[in-house]
Formats: C-alpha cells, structure tokens, sequence
C-alpha cells in the first residue's frame, strides 16, 4: 500500500487556520449579539445556520457568492485571482462550517456569566475593553475552547463543502475526507480505512486532551475554592 501524506498536511494546515478564523470571528460575534437589544434571535438564525444546513447546501452557497460567475468571482478574476479549487477555498469551506461551533458555544457561555460583576466593574470605571479580556474572557474560557476543539475536529473532517468549492485536487485541495471518497470510488480500500483511522485518532487524541485539560482545570478550581474557605 502506498500512501501519499499530502492529505494529511492539507487537513492539518486548513483546520488549523480555520480554528484560528473561527475563534477570532466566532467569540467576536458571539460578544455582539449577546449584547444586542433588538434583533438578537435573527442574527443569532443567520449565524447558526450553517450548523443545520446540509454540508452540500453550504458548499453551493459558497460557490454561489465566490464562484467565477459571480460578482465576488468576477472581482477577483480581475485582480488575477480565483479562489474556486485553490487551497484558500478548502479554507473557507472549513471556516464555515468550524465558525457555528465556536460562536454558540462562546455565547452559550457568555450568557452564564455573573451579570453583577461586569456591572461592579463598570461602577468602578473599568473599561469595556479590560472588562472583556480580564473578566468575560476568563471566566468563559471552558466554553470557548470547547468550542475551539469542536471547531478543529469539525474542520478536520469538513468533506460536503470543501468537494463543492475546492474539489478534489491530489496535493492541492484533497483533504483526508476527499482523499477516503477518492479511494472508495477507486476501490482501493486499504487507503481509505488508513485515512478513516487517522481522522478517528486525531480527533479522538483532541477530545481526550482537552476532557484531561477540564477535568485538570476543575481539579484546580476545587482546591482554590478549599483553599479561600479554610
């Protein structure tokens, strides 16, 4: 069996740059809306949508906006570029399934926060931007990177939209999943149970660090909490 590993490098570099998009944009958007006094249940439809929708009815709405036919497509055929079937759009496919799971769990958890402390601070003249980064932020911080490992796992395995928008190209845009569909449709089932088994472990490897990372992190919390009552 011979196996070529550049799937294996394309999925980890999409993921990896995906997870990082996804936690910038989705804990961004996830502080927007939770703050938003009109409209919230329509932004938040818009934003979670793509969580539901098929991966396929994803990757056709991406073509749709970025594909050569388009006004989007069309500009950047001017300036000498097109992002259909490059490696950019295995990105965007990824990032838009991997942004969902970051964004709900992040304001699932900003939710919980303890209304009385941010409004203490605010008392004492602390600013929006200390406020988020020394008091939301870490007392959220499970939630989002709960959300973060969902994301990157997500991302690993991303396979409707990324065949839509990047295709299938060996060395370019074939990610693990499009590089099992390849196999399969080859026959070849040995590379594709290779490639099952190395999605399986890697996401399996992810979930179990970061159910050792909470666990660790409650373990800490329990003593500080010992600690302060002693």
């Amino acid at each position: 069996m011979i196996i070529d590993y550049s799937p294996l490098l394309i999925s980890l570099r999409t993921s990896c740059l995906a997870t990082v998009i996804a936690f910038f944009t989705g804990i961004y958007a996830a502080y927007i809306v939770v703050k938003m006094k009109r409209f919230k249940g329509l932004f938040d439809a818009v934003l979670t949508l793509p969580l539901v929708l098929p991966p396929t009815v994803l990757g056709f709405i991406l073509l749709f906006v970025f594909g050569r036919n388009s006004p989007m497509g069309q500009l950047l055929m001017q300036l000498g570029y097109s992002l259909v079937f490059s490696w950019e759009a295995t990105v965007l496919a990824a990032v838009a399934v991997a942004f969902p799971l970051v964004y709900r769990t992040t304001r699932g958890a900003f939710e919980q926060i303890d209304k009385n402390i941010i409004y203490a601070a605010r008392t004492l003249g602390v600013s929006e931007w200390r406020i988020f980064w020394h008091i939301i932020i870490p007392n959220t911080k499970h939630g989002i990177i709960a959300g973060v490992i969902l994301a990157f796992t997500r991302a690993l395995g991303e396979f409707g939209a990324t065949i839509m928008i990047a295709g299938n190209i060996p060395g370019i845009t074939q990610t693990m999943s499009t590089a099992i569909y390849s196999a399969v449709q080859a026959g070849d089932d040995k590379v594709a149970v290779f490639w099952v088994c190395v999605i399986m472990g890697f996401s399996f490897v992810v979930i179990m660090l970061m159910n050792f990372w909470l666990q660790k992190s409650d373990g800490r919390k329990i003593q500080i909490s010992a600690g302060n009552g002693a």
